[in-house]
């Protein structure tokens, strides 16, 4: 006969509570990378040719809240220099790479593969191509961000119906499909530089390819906000589903997931942050490749716990970037110089320390 009493005796507890230690250990560090966010948020409102002391950027802040009661021991000049120039731009920058990092921690757990982009399905060229034909026409800069936000998302409907159209609905075909497009829209945007006035328009369209924040203000900001946070929100309720995705296949459908269906909506979403982040503010590299290595590097390859922690600290990168192009020179520099020059020897650097298989 078998014995229960010692049998449940022999059953390990360890496990568990290893089990939860990790859970209670990733919602510290969740929580930590929240006051960074903050800590940097704050700072970089006060750092700029015109300086701000860190408790009037406060008080300011507090004053917008709380109109009444508060004594005013700042100049109009500084609140107009904190609401009306650096939060729009700010609160933009840590939605875009807030954005960026949660797609392309999306895609690489879709597709299992660490060096996939927010860019695989040609949504950053598409938008590019919309923008560079808007400033073509004299469009204004919110018709603009319109049309680089209806092009980018019409390159990644092509790009998806590439599969259908061959009936082949594998991930390497879907991606085949993203390089092709991606190739026709890059052609597509060498012709409205051929074609654009090299004194004006050709200028406009590099820089705006190049990516900026020097003219967003918080009407275009409070446009994508909403779409933004609430296919966020999408993405982190499902990233329990875009785990079983990451184990293969097979698995996941042993498991009870609809795959087509699962993958098709994680796609669509991660697809509508990087249109809205391109539409923006041009197009950024680095950051949706790097930022989840990073997050891999700090808790792991839990998507449950990644993809928020992605989406952190790539909004903090956003927020340095963005400090560091306004603050460094006399004149702006695009975002995409300097998420290059710190992107790629950060992305070695990672390489090497996780040692990430390619093979």
């Amino acid at each position: 006969m078998i014995n229960l009493e010692s049998s449940s005796k022999s059953i390990p507890i360890d496990k568990p509570k290893a089990q939860i230690s990790a859970v209670w250990d990733a919602h510290k560090i969740i929580c930590l990378l929240i006051i960074l966010f903050l800590a940097a948020f704050l700072i970089s409102l006060s750092i700029g040719r015109f300086h701000v002391p860190l408790i009037q950027v406060v008080k300011i802040l507090i004053s917008q809240v709380v109109p009444t009661g508060m004594e005013v021991t700042w100049t109009e000049q500084m609140e107009n220099v904190i609401i009306n120039i650096r939060l729009p731009r700010l609160v933009g920058a840590s939605l875009v790479g807030g954005a960026l990092a949660l797609s392309g921690a999306t895609y690489q757990g879709i597709f299992k593969n660490p060096l996939v982009s927010p860019d695989l399905l040609g949504v950053s060229n598409g938008a590019c191509v919309g923008a560079a034909v808007a400033i073509l026409l004299g469009f204004p800069s919110l018709a603009i961000q319109g049309f680089a936000l209806l092009t980018g998302l019409l390159a990644v409907l092509i790009s998806t119906s590439i599969p259908r159209f061959f009936k082949n609905n594998s991930s390497l075909m879907l991606v085949l499909g993203g390089v092709i497009v991606s190739g026709f829209m890059s052609s597509l945007l060498g012709i409205t530089k051929y074609v654009a006035d090299p004194d004006n328009q050709l200028a406009a369209i590099v820089y705006w390819t190049m990516g900026s924040f020097a003219t967003t203000n918080m009407n275009q900001v409070l446009l994508v906000m909403p779409a933004i946070l609430s296919v966020m929100a999408i993405l982190l309720l499902m990233r329990w589903r875009i785990n079983l995705l990451s184990l293969g296949d097979k698995e996941a459908r042993s498991l009870g997931v609809n795959i087509r269906k699962t993958r098709g909506l994680a796609i669509f979403c991660a697809t509508i942050l990087t249109a809205c982040a391109v539409c923006l503010c041009g197009t950024i590299g680095w950051v949706g490749l790097i930022i989840p290595h990073f997050g891999r590097l700090i808790i792991g390859h839990d998507n449950r716990y990644l993809l928020p922690i992605s989406t952190i600290i790539g909004a903090v990168f956003m927020i340095v970037v963005d400090t560091i192009a306004r603050n460094l020179t006399g004149s702006e520099i695009p975002l995409s110089i300097i998420t290059g020059l710190l992107g790629a020897p950060l992305f070695v650097w990672l390489l090497a320390r996780q040692k990430v298989r390619i093979s």
